[in-house]
Order: structure tokens, then sequence, then C-alpha cells
């Protein structure tokens, strides 16, 4: 059934914008106890349904928790990402998988990171999303999207920092940033986000409690590192939206 989707990890902020914004007519988003990525019998009942795009939002996301919890990350991140792939080359090649990646693949300590700059991740997660990647790339029909998004209805900070450089983007305009992709006949790795800006400024806007620091004020009761300067060359994004 042509655009019909299958969309993995529905109940996160991301996943649960795109259900939200009805951008896609025909969107499944069944729960983890239906459809659980470490489970592979349950990955092949739904590749047996007819979809056209599968849309994998599926991950353990908080860098904190995933220093606490490597092995877990690494079961979430990776080998739910290396069951799904080889599921799909066994049993429906020619599907479009769209997967959710991040900004924390690249060094993120000088910015205007193009795909074709050097990958190397600063913490855990980081990792975990690479490798991720790496699987993902064995298929026929993928997109992978590098990305950073925030909620503005739900800022949980109090304090951002002035001197932290992103290309965020808002989860509801990321959502139609994926319905726009899924459209094309691209195939590759893709940076989605907005002009860089400080997390202090990306937050403000919608919070109005909330305050400035500096991120060494942030990264002292920290155990891993976290990014400097993670904004991203959007150059080959604005070529696809010109196609």
């Amino acid at each position: 059934m042509k655009d019909k989707v299958l969309l993995i990890g529905g109940s996160g902020n991301l996943g649960s914008a795109l259900k939200k914004s009805k951008l896609f007519k025909k969107i499944d988003s069944p729960k983890k106890d239906n459809l659980n990525l470490l489970n592979e019998s349950s990955v092949k009942k739904f590749l047996n349904k007819k979809y056209s795009i599968i849309i994998n939002c599926a991950a353990m996301a908080r860098m904190t928790e995933c220093e606490k919890k490597p092995n877990k990350a690494f079961q979430a991140n990776v080998i739910g990402t290396l069951n799904l792939v080889k599921a799909i080359n066994k049993y429906k090649k020619n599907i479009r998988l769209i997967h959710i990646s991040s900004d924390a693949v690249y060094p993120s300590t000088n910015g205007n990171y193009s795909e074709k700059s050097i990958l190397k991740p600063y913490n855990f997660y980081g990792w975990t999303k690479l490798c991720s990647e790496l699987i993902v790339k064995k298929l026929k029909n993928y997109v992978v999207i590098r990305t950073r998004f925030f909620n503005k209805n739900n800022i949980r900070f109090d304090t951002a920092a002035t001197d932290i450089f992103t290309s965020m983007i808002e989860v509801k305009d990321l959502a139609k940033e994926i319905r726009k992709i899924s459209l094309k006949n691209f195939i590759g790795v893709v940076n989605i986000g907005n002009k860089k800006k400080s997390d202090f400024d990306n937050y403000k806007k919608y919070s109005k409690k909330i305050k400035p620091c500096l991120r060494k004020d942030i990264t002292k009761h920290l155990s891993f590192k976290i990014a400097k300067d993670a904004s991203m060359n959007l150059s080959l994004l604005k070529k696809l939206k010109n196609k």
C-alpha cells in the first residue's frame, strides 16, 4: 500500500510529534510490547504487513542514562537496529527505512559539520548512534537523518549554556522535514536542523524561566563529554528541498 508507514518508537517526543502531525495519512505505531526490536520474531511479523516506509525513532537517547547503562544502550541503539536491518534484508529488501541518528556522531568541537566530515563521537551515546548508522548502510533504500531536536512544550531545564552551539530544530519542524525527505528519491545521509544558535538562544523563546549559564557550569557535574559546537552544514538539505 503506497505511503503506508510503520513508525517504531512512537512514544517518544519525535514519534509523538509524527503521529500528531497527520503528515502521513496511513501510519501504524505499535507499542513496544507488540514490536520490540530485540525480538526478531515480532519484527518479522510487522515486516509481513504492507508498509512502504519504516521510520525508526526507537533509541535510548539520554546521554546520562547511556553512560550509566552502556549495555542497555548498546542493546537498544545497536542490536535493535541490527535486528531491524537483518529482517528487512531477509524479508522486505525494497522497503524504505528512515533512521533517526544524531549530531553526536561528529566531534562537536568546531561546528559546521557536513555529511562528509570526519566522524568522531565524544561519548558512548554518540558511538552507539554511529554503529547504528553503519548497520543501516547495509540496506538498499535508506535515509539516515543526523539531527538534534527539542520540544518547545517540554523544556525541562532551568538553565542553558550561551557557549554551546548546535543546529537544533523544534520537533514539529523536524516531523515536517521527515515527511519531505520521505517523498524524495534520495538515498544516503543528511543533516537536518536550523541555523547555528546557542542552547540558551534556542530555549529562551519558549521558556521565560530559563537562565543563561556556561558550558563549564554543566560539565562540572558530568563524568562524560558533551558538545561545544555541534552545528551542522545544511547545504545538502537545501539542495534536496530545491529538487
